[in-house]
């Protein structure tokens, strides 16, 4: 996986809340044997009319946010079904981190497996940035891992983040890199569990 460190780019605002994994990613993107095409899929009902024209009422389909990095969600975001898809989904699409108060259990976890990125915001923090978000004249804004930091405008959130989280993300690794970091630890440990019980073996 691409390691997180510093990232600049658009943010675009998805403030309501309660947005669920199958309105990120319908259920007909789910009968694929691989992951291609998944960006095609992410709110899929939301980005194209039934013509199958683009939507210009999406917000992802607005100058600028149509080219965004990064989304501020409302709270709850990635809650209902635990489809692994609308991470995939997202990251096909370009996304690199989302930035709410509050998520989807599975979903929280299934970003942290495949390198996207999630920030909690207090609500106080929340407020100030959506108000910025919503801003079309914003511009770019810069998330500073290594910090914890967001940068919008004149004002720099800091942000919590679990140690072995931003670990991983920093270096790029999933659930099996990060347990192969301790390779030499876990041989040793098989080594000695076997002689101590040898009719393991």
């Amino acid at each position: 996986m691409t390691g997180f460190i510093k990232e600049q780019g658009i943010i675009a605002p998805m403030l309501a809340n309660n947005i669920d994994t199958d309105v990120i990613m319908p259920k007909q993107f789910l009968k694929g044997i691989d992951r291609k095409g998944l960006d095609r899929g992410v709110f899929f009902d939301q980005r194209f009319l039934a013509n199958g024209e683009r939507n210009p009422d999406f917000v992802l389909n607005q100058a600028p946010w149509s080219s965004a990095k990064f989304l501020a969600t409302g709270s709850n975001f990635g809650c209902g079904s635990s489809r692994e898809h609308a991470v995939w989904g997202l990251k096909q699409l370009g996304i690199r981190a989302i930035i709410g108060t509050s998520f989807g259990g599975i979903f929280f976890d299934n970003c942290q497996r495949n390198g996207l990125l999630v920030i909690e915001l207090s609500d106080e923090q929340m407020q100030y940035f959506s108000e910025q978000v919503v801003r079309s004249d914003l511009g770019q804004i810069d998330i500073d891992l290594p910090e914890q930091s967001i940068t919008v405008g004149e004002q720099c959130l800091a942000f919590e983040i679990e140690a072995l989280r931003k670990n991983a993300l920093l270096s790029g690794l999933d659930a099996i890199g990060s347990t192969l970091q301790r390779k030499d630890a876990i041989t040793q440990f098989e080594r000695k569990h076997l002689q101590a019980n040898p009719w393991l073996a």
